[in-house]
């Protein structure tokens, strides 16, 4: 028999399969319950009723007290549920896009800025990499960087963090017509950017929150801590009241972060990185809830120096401040991405790809290296993809990694190209694309992958309770053009 045959005939046999072992407990306690009949049958309702009456009072209590007890304690100690109320992501201003065309003509005069070392050699690089980046026409840079040279003093960063929070704040306050004072936790995240007062200070001088709010701001995390947030806001939900709010704010901010210098490896952000944020409420209750939160995984890799140093801010040779951005990043996100594909495995898929996976690792193990190893299908696990738009390799690494579609990829790619790599807002521009896209459905399942430096790989899985009534949001004025067809390179 051919090895393709055999193949066919595995890839007819894999649904029985995993009909077989998904409904495992059914499948077995089905024989079981018949026979349990019959026998009761046999032996009559008159000897039933006298084992029944020879049964001793500590007996009975027992059966009664005994589950009563348990059931009452792991309904005290499991984790509260948490819920998605609903999250709006900053919309961008038509008078902040920059076309390629404008992001060049810009580079090259900041070529003759003083202070400045970036060259004629450092554009036709950045031009390169925009034409391979899957960026769009249409993303944004703050106002300041607009100008020449750009403004990356504290006033115009503050002026783009007042810009890009409170308008999701506005919207997302708006959808879901909380009061600020309402709101029991703030958590914000924004890694390049740290002023004092703090972002969170920022958002609760300006909606005029209640002095007793648990308030937090993450910074230096990377593009992976709005994931982190998340995670953050779910721990202070289990110890606040019931039905508490919880606002999760994720930006980053790029004013500040123009780089100027001539490092190839530090001029890639200048490319990729535009104006984003998006905030999301998160509740203890499910009224109004839209998506039910069933998981955060992190997994961090920062012990290998290799992987520390991967994504690293620092200074060039002639004093100018990046974001240095190494040949090996690719390599260490993939063994990141292992990593937590080994710890959220085994809590989201089904069994049938457990004992595949396990049966898998036993037999490289004992047999031989040489035996291939199984990758899980994720797509029995989630319905839809939200891989960080971190740039095109980073899109095309994943799918190759986890075998997915591309239909699967196509949100992350189509908000790469809309907006750019919003750092750890992406994510959330992927989830509204997908629900303007009209397909989102009650239970499907959305798994979020985010990377950051340190190095981080960060997933958090939702399911869905209510998808959105309309297209409002970061897409409303786009989504008709979308999906877009992204070739290789682009032709000017």
């Amino acid at each position: 028999m051919s090895s393709s045959s055999s193949s066919a005939q595995l890839k007819r046999l894999k649904p029985l399969y995993q009909h077989v072992v998904n409904n495992f407990l059914v499948v077995m306690a089905a024989p079981l319950a018949v026979a349990a009949i019959v026998n009761a049958a046999r032996v009559g309702p008159d000897e039933l009723l006298r084992m029944v009456r020879a049964l001793r009072p500590v007996h009975v209590f027992l059966a009664a007290f005994v589950p009563a007890a348990a059931a009452t304690l792991y309904l005290m100690l499991r984790p509260r549920p948490v819920y998605l109320v609903d999250y709006a992501c900053f919309r961008t201003k038509p008078n902040c896009r920059v076309p390629f065309a404008t992001f060049l003509e810009h580079a090259k005069l900041v070529t003759y800025v003083e202070g400045a070392s970036i060259d004629e050699r450092s554009v036709r690089f950045m031009t390169r990499l925009l034409e391979r980046s899957g960026l769009g026409e249409e993303t944004c840079l703050p106002p300041a960087h607009h100008f020449i040279p750009p403004y990356r003093n504290l006033e115009a960063s503050r002026a783009e963090v007042e810009v890009v929070i409170f308008n999701a704040i506005d919207d997302l306050l708006a959808k879901t017509g909380i009061s600020p004072a309402a709101i029991d936790i703030l958590v914000v995240n924004c890694s390049l950017f740290a002023p004092i007062p703090s972002f969170t200070d920022m958002i609760i001088n300006n909606y005029k929150m209640r002095s007793d709010i648990r308030n937090v701001h993450l910074s230096g995390m990377g593009c992976s801590a709005g994931l982190i947030s998340v995670g953050l806001a779910r721990n202070f939900l289990q110890v606040a009241p019931h039905g508490a709010h919880a606002l999760v704010v994720s930006t980053e901010t790029i004013t500040p972060n123009y780089y100027v210098g001539k490092e190839r490896a530090m001029l890639l952000p200048n490319c990729l990185f535009r104006m984003g944020g998006a905030a999301v409420l998160l509740s203890t209750s499910r009224a109004k809830a839209r998506f039910r939160l069933s998981r955060v995984v992190r997994t961090l890799t920062g012990a290998q120096d290799s992987a520390y140093r991967c994504v690293f801010q620092e200074e060039d040779g002639e004093g100018h401040r990046g974001i240095n951005l190494s040949k090996d990043l690719m390599t260490i996100a993939g063994d990141s991405l292992k990593a937590n594909i080994t710890a959220i495995g085994p809590l989201v898929l089904p069994a049938s790809e457990q004992l595949l996976f396990a049966l898998s690792f036993i037999a490289r193990r004992v047999l031989t290296r040489r035996v291939k190893p199984y990758l899980p299908d994720f797509r029995m696990a989630f319905e839809h993809f939200c891989i960080h738009a971190g740039g095109r390799a980073v899109i095309d690494e994943l799918q190759r990694s986890l075998g997915l579609s591309d239909e699967h990829v196509e949100a992350s790619r189509m908000a790469l190209h809309r907006f750019g790599n919003t750092s750890s807002s992406s994510v959330w521009y992927e989830l509204a694309y997908i629900e303007a896209k009209g397909r989102m459905r009650p239970g499907d399942r959305v798994w979020m992958i985010g990377f950051g430096s340190g190095f981080k790989c960060n997933s958090a899985a939702w399911e869905c309770i209510s998808p959105a009534r309309n297209a409002d949001g970061p897409w409303a004025d786009s989504i008709c053009r979308y999906p877009v067809d992204i070739p290789e390179v682009l032709k000017h």
